[in-house]
């Protein structure tokens, strides 16, 4: 089962990276027609895509650890598990809001126009 999980993840990993090599006659066609920004353009696309995967993945990271965390603790001594669940919501809550902060900062370099027409 491991071994079919590594072959998948390397498969995922190799068409990502072969994506932009599929898109570059759509750039160079898009260049040749008078669009200069098109770099530009490309590099924030990229860069709002690794900047979301990031802060999802660090944000489904820390959820993670807190919930089995507040699990251990619930398991340990059950007699304080609402106040274990209250500062569980509390800190769940603040690490979405994390993700959220990045999405907002992500949709702004997306749509932002810095070369107005």
């Amino acid at each position: 089962m491991k071994k079919v999980i590594t072959v998948a993840l390397l498969a995922l990993v190799a068409l990502a990276m072969l994506a932009p090599v599929a898109l570059a006659a759509e750039e160079a066609a898009a260049a040749a027609e008078g669009n200069p920004n098109i770099m530009f353009y490309s590099y924030a696309v990229l860069g709002c895509g690794l900047g979301i995967g990031l802060a999802a993945l660090g944000t489904g990271i820390g959820m993670g650890t807190g919930l089995s965390r507040a699990c251990e603790g619930v398991a340990r001594n059950p007699g304080v598990s609402g106040k274990i669940m209250t500062t569980l919501i509390v800190g769940l809550a603040l690490i979405e809001s994390l993700a959220i902060y990045a999405l907002v900062v992500v949709l702004i370099v997306f749509f932002a126009n810095p070369f107005p027409v």
